[in-house]
Protein backbone atom coordinates (compact mmCIF):
# COMPACT_ATOMS: atom_id res chain seq x y z
CA UNK A 1 0.00 0.00 0.00
CA UNK A 2 1.55 3.62 -1.42
CA UNK A 3 1.36 6.41 1.31
CA UNK A 4 2.01 9.96 0.62
CA UNK A 5 5.53 10.99 -0.22
CA UNK A 6 6.88 12.78 2.58
CA UNK A 7 5.91 13.73 6.33
CA UNK A 8 6.18 17.45 5.32
CA UNK A 9 3.21 16.99 3.14
CA UNK A 10 0.89 17.64 6.12
CA UNK A 11 2.35 20.70 6.73
CA UNK A 12 1.65 21.74 3.44
CA UNK A 13 -1.47 20.87 3.03
CA UNK A 14 -2.45 22.45 6.31
CA UNK A 15 -0.13 25.80 5.67
CA UNK A 16 -2.23 26.16 1.97
CA UNK A 17 -5.47 25.23 3.79
CA UNK A 18 -4.82 28.24 5.99
CA UNK A 19 -3.41 30.67 3.33
CA UNK A 20 -6.62 29.61 1.29
CA UNK A 21 -8.86 30.03 4.14
CA UNK A 22 -7.41 33.82 4.91
CA UNK A 23 -7.92 34.76 1.28
CA UNK A 24 -11.29 32.91 0.92
CA UNK A 25 -12.22 35.22 3.88
CA UNK A 26 -10.99 38.46 2.60
CA UNK A 27 -12.66 37.76 -0.80
CA UNK A 28 -15.87 36.92 0.76
CA UNK A 29 -15.78 40.31 2.79
CA UNK A 30 -15.72 42.06 -0.25
CA UNK A 31 -17.77 40.28 -2.70
CA UNK A 32 -21.44 40.67 -2.30
CA UNK A 33 -23.17 37.83 -2.11
CA UNK A 34 -20.43 35.02 -0.66
CA UNK A 35 -20.17 35.59 3.68
CA UNK A 36 -16.66 35.44 4.99
CA UNK A 37 -17.17 32.42 6.43
CA UNK A 38 -18.35 30.67 2.93
CA UNK A 39 -15.64 32.13 1.46
CA UNK A 40 -13.08 30.74 4.02
CA UNK A 41 -14.23 27.44 3.90
CA UNK A 42 -13.80 27.42 0.22
CA UNK A 43 -10.78 28.84 -0.09
CA UNK A 44 -9.75 26.54 2.95
CA UNK A 45 -10.04 23.94 0.62
CA UNK A 46 -8.76 25.07 -2.85
CA UNK A 47 -5.48 26.27 -0.49
CA UNK A 48 -5.29 22.83 0.37
CA UNK A 49 -5.80 20.71 -2.67
CA UNK A 50 -3.19 23.15 -4.10
CA UNK A 51 -0.92 22.02 -0.71
CA UNK A 52 -1.31 18.48 -1.42
CA UNK A 53 0.42 19.05 -4.74
CA UNK A 54 3.74 18.89 -5.67
CA UNK A 55 5.49 21.99 -7.45
CA UNK A 56 5.27 20.42 -10.52
CA UNK A 57 1.35 19.48 -10.29
CA UNK A 58 1.67 15.68 -9.00
CA UNK A 59 1.17 13.46 -6.37
CA UNK A 60 3.89 12.04 -5.18
CA UNK A 61 4.08 8.20 -3.02
CA UNK A 62 6.57 6.29 -1.46
CA UNK A 63 6.72 2.59 -1.94
CA UNK A 64 7.56 -0.16 0.44
CA UNK A 65 11.26 0.78 -0.20
CA UNK A 66 11.23 4.38 0.13
CA UNK A 67 11.33 5.30 -3.30
CA UNK A 68 9.32 8.50 -4.76
CA UNK A 69 7.08 7.76 -7.55
CA UNK A 70 3.81 9.51 -8.90
CA UNK A 71 1.21 7.83 -10.78
CA UNK A 72 0.24 8.83 -14.53
CA UNK A 73 -3.57 8.27 -16.26
CA UNK A 74 -3.16 4.87 -17.02
CA UNK A 75 -1.78 3.73 -13.65
CA UNK A 76 2.07 3.28 -14.46
CA UNK A 77 4.25 4.24 -11.71
CA UNK A 78 6.91 7.02 -12.59
CA UNK A 79 9.88 6.83 -10.33
CA UNK A 80 12.16 9.98 -9.15
CA UNK A 81 15.92 9.86 -10.01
Amino acid sequence: MASPAIAGDAGDILKGGAIGAAGGAVVGAVVPGISTGEGALIGGAGGAVIGALDRDGRRWYRDERGNRYWVDKRGRRHYKR
